[in-house]
């Protein structure tokens, strides 16, 4: 038998992934944002491609639900992510001056 579980030694790498994703997402600086969301939607894109073998793979009702699932949430990311990167493309567009509306002759007052 092992000295250590294998399940403890996933649980300490998730735990530290956790801890170092957490530390590189908050120190990015936010010029950063938007080519990040657009890898992060990339991964995910990776991830339903992934979840589509999986559950076409698998042979058991649980392990097609889950990859239903994992679809379904992967989709939800991707979608999602791109309507944020979107968003905050539009935040950096130069907006359009509107023209001052032309006054007619009349409209001035002056008498002729």
């Amino acid at each position: 038998m092992d000295p250590v579980s294998h399940t403890v030694i996933n649980l300490i790498i998730f735990v530290l992934a956790i801890y170092v994703g957490y530390h590189v997402v908050w120190t990015v600086t936010p010029a950063l944002h938007t080519p990040l969301m657009a890898v992060t939607n990339a991964i995910s894109a990776i991830v339903i491609v992934g979840a589509m073998l999986a559950a076409a793979l698998t042979e058991t009702t649980l392990g097609r639900t889950m990859g239903v699932l994992a679809v379904a949430l992967a989709a939800v990311n991707v979608f999602g992510g791109f309507l944020v990167t979107r968003r905050m493309l539009e935040m950096f567009r130069k907006k359009e001056r509107k023209a001052a509306p032309a006054k007619a002759d009349g409209a001035r007052g002056d008498a002729a």
